[in-house]
C-alpha cells in the first residue's frame, strides 16, 4: 500500500464519523433537495407520487402521509428516487394503466380518476415542468445557500491584484509587474482574485487578453497559463492552468526566503534587513520551497511592512506583499446577497461545463473524474476546516448535481427533458421500444463513469 493511500486510511480511520458522517450528511441533503423538487411539482400537477426514498434497495425505516406517498430510508445511502403513480419503475423509463389488486387479486385497470392522478396520463408540458424541477431546485438550493452565507458571515474579497510575479512563469513572459490590477479577462471584467483563479485555472493552452491597470495607466497583455499538474493531500490529482501572479492575500514568510536581490543571505534578521533597504523598488526573491527553489519578483511597500521592525508584532516574520488591504469581507444586504450568489453559482457551472468539454476533446484527462472516495475526502476535508467551508462545499455539490442530471443521458432528468422535446414537436411520445432501449444504454453510460470515476479514485490513492 502506498504512504497517500495509507495515510488518507489513518486519516479517515481516526475521524471515521466526521469523514463518513459528513459525507452522508451533505450527500442525503442534496439528495433530499432535489427529490423533494420533482415530489413538490408532481404534487402540484395533480400526480400521485407513490415512494419518496433516500437512498436504494431494502427499506431501512418509513412511514405512509395522509395521501398515500411512503416515505422510506433506504440501505445503500447513495442517491434516492421518486416514484410516480403509474410508473413501471422509479426512473420512469416505462409506465402502465394496471393497478395492483388488493388481498392477491389479479392487477386491474386503471380507473378514470386514477388515470388522472398518473405521470404518464399528463400533458408533456406538466411532465417536463416535474423533471425539471430536480435539477432546478438543486440551483435554486446553492442560491439559498450562497446568499445566506454572504448576508450573515459576509463574501471575502480578495482584490484582482498581481502582487508578485514568480519569475519564468506565463505572466512574467507575459509582461506582467508586481501590483497590476487585472481588470477584464478575454474582455468579461472581474473585481476579485477568484474570478482570476477560476478563470485561469481551467484554460490549458489557451491565450488568455487581460485588461490591467499599472499605476493608472491602462495596458493590455495576453498570457497562455501553464499546465501544471497538482496533487492534494490524498493523492488525488488534477491539472489547471497556472499564470503565476500572486494573490494579495498571501503573506510570504520570512523563514522561507533564501536571497534578496541575489544576495544569498543566512539567518531571517538579515533577511529582514535585506528587505527594508529595497523596500518600494522591484527586486526578486528566492524561496525555498522544500523540493526547490522558487523565484518571485516583489514590489513591497514599507507602509504595509512596518512590522519587520517590530519583533513581538504578529508580522514580524511575514513579508507583505500587497498594495493595499489583503481581503475584506463584504456583507451584503438580501438583494445584494442573492445577486452575488447567483453570479457564483454561473461561474462555477461555465467553469465545470468547460473542464467537461476539456476531457471530450482530450485537452483535459478524464482521470480527474472523481467518484465517492473524493467527495467524502472533501466532505470531510471541509468538516474539518468548519460549518461555513461545508456549506460552500454543499452549495458546490449541489450546483454540480443539478448540472449534471440535465445532461441529455437517458435515465438521467435531461434524458428525459429530450425525449419529451422531441414529443412536443413530433406530437406524440416516443415509443416505449425505442425508450427502454435508450434507457438500457443510458443506464450503461451511467454505470461505467461511476465505475470508472471511483475505480480512478482507488488507482490515484494506490499509485
Amino acid at each position: 500500500m502506498t504512504t497517500s493511500m495509507a495515510e488518507m486510511f489513518q486519516l479517515v480511520a481516526g475521524n471515521v464519523w466526521l469523514y463518513g458522517g459528513s459525507f452522508l450528511l451533505v450527500l442525503s441533503i442534496l439528495v433530499f433537495i432535489h427529490e423533494f423538487g420533482h415530489y413538490y411539482v408532481a404534487r402540484l400537477c395533480g400526480v400521485r407520487v407513490e415512494v419518496f426514498s433516500i437512498g436504494f434497495g431494502r427499506e431501512i425505516w418509513g412511514f405512509n402521509d395522509k395521501h398515500g406517498t411512503r416515505w422510506k430510508f433506504s440501505l445503500i445511502p447513495l442517491g434516492g428516487y421518486v416514484k410516480m403513480f403509474g410508473d413501471s419503475d422509479p426512473a420512469s423509463a416505462g409506465h402502465t394503466d394496471k393497478v395492483k389488486g388488493e388481498g392477491g387479486e389479479a392487477p386491474r385497470a386503471m380507473t378514470e380518476a386514477e388515470r388522472k392522478e398518473a405521470f404518464f396520463a399528463k400533458s408533456v408540458g406538466k411532465r417536463a415542468a416535474i423533471v425539471f424541477a430536480g435539477p432546478a431546485i438543486n440551483y435554486l438550493f446553492a442560491v439559498v445557500l450562497l446568499a445566506g452565507l454572504f448576508m450573515f458571515h459576509g463574501q471575502d474579497v480578495t482584490p484582482a491584484e498581481s502582487s508578485a510575479v514568480i519569475a519564468g512563469s506565463a505572466a512574467d513572459k507575459a509582461g506582467f509587474k508586481p501590483h497590476d490590477v487585472i481588470l477584464t479577462i478575454d474582455g468579461q471584467s472581474i473585481d476579485r482574485f477568484d474570478e482570476l483563479r477560476r478563470s485561469v485555472m481551467v484554460k490549458l493552452d489557451t491565450p488568455m487578453e487581460f485588461t490591467i491597470d499599472r499605476g493608472g495607466e491602462v495596458v493590455s497583455l495576453t498570457a497562455t497559463p501553464e499546465r501544471m499538474e497538482t496533487e492534494d493531500r490524498h493523492g488525488f490529482k488534477s491539472t489547471r492552468g497556472m499564470l503565476g501572479v500572486i494573490s494579495p492575500g498571501d503573506g510570504l514568510a520570512i523563514d522561507n526566503i533564501v536571497a534578496v536581490n541575489g544576495q544569498r543571505t543566512e539567518t531571517p534578521d538579515a533577511i529582514r534587513a535585506a528587505l527594508l533597504a529595497n523596500m518600494g523598488k522591484t527586486f526578486p526573491i528566492t524561496l525555498d520551497r522544500g523540493a526547490k527553489e522558487e523565484d518571485m519578483i516583489v514590489q513591497p511597500l514599507l507602509e504595509q511592512n512596518q512590522d519587520l521592525k517590530i519583533p513581538e508584532s504578529e508580522g514580524y516574520n511575514v513579508l507583505v506583499v500587497a498594495q493595499g488591504a489583503p481581503q475584506k469581507t463584504i456583507r451584503h444586504n438580501p438583494v445584494g446577497a442573492v445577486g452575488a450568489a447567483v453570479a457564483e453559482t454561473w461561474s462555477v457551472t461555465t467553469s465545470t461545463l468547460e473542464a467537461i468539454g476539456q476531457m471530450f476533446t482530450g485537452t483535459r484527462s478524464a482521470t480527474e473524474l472523481g467518484g465517492i472516495i473524493r467527495i467524502g475526502a472533501l466532505a470531510g476535508d471541509m468538516a474539518q476546516v468548519g460549518i461555513l467551508a461545508l456549506i460552500s462545499f454543499t452549495a458546490l455539490l449541489s450546483i454540480n448535481l443539478g448540472l449534471i442530471n440535465l445532461f441529455p443521458i437517458p435515465m438521467l432528468d435531461g434524458g428525459h427533458l429530450a425525449f419529451y422535446a422531441v414529443e412536443a414537436v413530433k406530437g406524440g411520445p416516443i415509443s416505449e421500444q425505442f425508450q427502454e432501449y435508450a434507457f438500457r444504454f443510458g443506464l450503461a453510460i451511467l454505470v461505467g463513469i461511476m465505475l470508472f470515476a471511483n475505480l480512478n479514485d482507488i488507482v490515484q490513492l494506490v499509485l
